[in-house]
C-alpha cells in the first residue's frame, strides 16, 4: 500500500504526525529548490528554509485548506505560491530598477502564439531559454529565437527597457497574474491532461482560445510544467535531516510501520 498525496492532505488537516512527516520528507527538498531558484541572493541564510517550513506549519498558512488540489502536481503548484509568499514576508525583495506591468506586457506580446507566450513567461520565472525548452519539449534554439522576438516586441512597447526587465519584474508579474482569475479559467486538471497527452486536438484548440489571452492561465500552466520538472529531479530528505525538521515543528516521529507503508 502506497501513502499518497491525498492521504497526506487528509492527515495534515487532522494534524497527524504521519501526514506532516510525509510532507517534510517529500517536500522540504522541493521548498529548498524553489528558494534557491527564486531567491539566489539569500542562499547564505541557512535558516531561511526552516523559517519558511515553520510558517507553512501555522494554521493561517491555509496550506491544506482544501482537498481539491490533492493530486501531487496540483498540490505542489499551490505550495510553490505559498513558499514564495513566505520568503517575501520574511524579507521583501528589492523593487526592480525598470518596471513593467501585466497590461503593458500583454499588449506588447499580443502577436505571439500561446506556446511563444509560455516561453516568455518562463523568463519572468527566472528560467533560461534552455530550461524553458526542456519543460516545453522544444529545441533551445527555438526558445532563443522566441525570446529574441519577444524582447524586440517589449522594447518597442515601453519607454525604458533592459535585458533583465522580465526577470526583474517576475515576482510582481506573477502575483498580478495569480490575482486575475475569471470564471472561464481552467482548473489544474485541464493543464495536466495536456501535459500528459490526454487531451484531443479539439480540446487543445478550445483551451488555447482562452489561455492565449489569459495571463492567469498562462502562469498556472507554466507553474504546473515547472512542478513536473521539479518533482522529476527531487529526492526525499535523508532520515537524519527529516528528524531535525520533525523536532523543529514538534512532530512526533511516526512508528516505523508508517515508513514501510510509504516506501512500499
Amino acid at each position: 500500500m502506497v501513502y499518497t498525496c491525498y492521504e497526506m492532505i487528509r492527515d495534515c488537516r487532522a494534524d497527524k504526525p504521519e501526514g506532516w512527516s510525509y510532507f517534510l520528507a517529500q517536500y522540504v527538498p522541493v521548498i529548498r529548490g524553489l528558494v534557491t531558484h527564486y531567491f539566489p541572493e539569500r542562499t547564505g541564510d541557512p535558516a531561511l528554509v526552516k523559517r519558511v517550513v515553520a510558517t507553512l506549519r501555522q494554521p493561517q498558512s491555509n496550506l491544506f485548506e482544501s482537498l481539491d488540489p490533492a493530486p501531487e502536481r496540483a498540490f505542489v503548484a499551490g505550495l510553490r505560491q505559498r513558499v514564495l509568499a513566505a520568503v517575501e514576508a520574511d524579507r521583501a525583495g528589492a523593487a526592480p530598477e525598470v518596471s513593467i506591468d501585466l497590461e503593458v506586457l500583454g499588449q506588447a506580446l499580443e502577436p505571439l502564439t500561446l506556446t511563444e507566450k509560455l516561453v516568455v513567461w518562463f523568463e519572468t520565472m527566472g528560467y533560461s531559454a534552455g530550461d524553458a525548452a526542456r519543460m516545453l519539449r522544444m529545441s533551445p534554439q527555438t526558445a532563443d529565437k522566441i525570446r529574441s522576438r519577444a524582447a524586440e516586441l517589449v522594447r518597442g512597447g515601453v519607454d525604458a527597457w533592459s535585458l533583465t526587465l522580465l526577470a526583474a519584474n517576475g515576482p510582481s508579474l506573477g502575483r498580478d497574474a495569480a490575482a486575475i482569475s475569471t470564471k472561464d479559467c481552467l482548473p489544474a486538471k485541464a493543464f495536466l491532461d495536456i501535459i500528459d497527452g490526454r487531451t484531443n486536438w479539439r480540446g487543445r484548440e478550445e483551451m488555447e482560445r482562452h489561455v492565449k489571452t489569459c495571463w492567469h492561465c498562462i502562469d498556472h500552466f507554466c507553474r504546473l510544467l515547472e512542478v513536473v520538472d521539479v518533482l522529476r529531479a527531487s529526492q526525499p530528505l535523508a532520515e537524519a535531516e527529516l528528524v531535525s525538521y520533525q523536532r523543529l515543528l514538534g512532530i512526533e516521529v511516526p512508528k516505523r510501520s508508517f515508513w514501510k507503508k510509504r516506501q512500499a
